[in-house]
């Protein structure tokens, strides 16, 4: 087992703090496919292998609770992993839908005729 210190290099703390367990991450694909064409080196930075799992896992986009989930790490030890690869262009954040409904981004009606058509099958 490699200590969450070794993945962090040392880092207790995320250089972005405003990821939340519900903040939907997905990969940019050009950028993440030319990183990992050019093999280890993406940047200044290096890409470890937890990185390389988070952008093949963010293909589809998924909360930053369930990329913790599926790399089995900590919640804080994977915000700083998706803090790296956002700094590095290779991932997008956004908001949930919750957040993104309260700013007029979402259409109700849509998401209402899904919801009669759904209970209607």
């Amino acid at each position: 087992m490699v200590r969450p210190y070794t993945i962090t290099r040392g880092r207790t703390a995320p250089e972005c703090d405003d990821l939340t367990l519900i903040t939907v991450i997905t990969t940019v694909d050009e950028e993440a496919d030319a990183a990992l064409a050019r093999g280890s080196r993406a940047g200044a930075r290096g890409l470890q292998p937890e990185h390389r799992l988070i952008l093949d896992r963010c293909r589809r986009p998924a909360a930053v609770a369930e990329v913790a989930a599926g790399l089995d790490l900590p919640v804080s030890v994977t915000k700083i992993l998706l803090g790296d690869l956002v700094a590095q262009g290779l991932l997008r954040a956004r908001a949930p839908l919750s957040v993104a409904r309260t700013a007029g981004g979402v259409d109700l009606g849509l998401l209402t005729a899904v919801r009669e058509g759904l209970r209607r099958i």
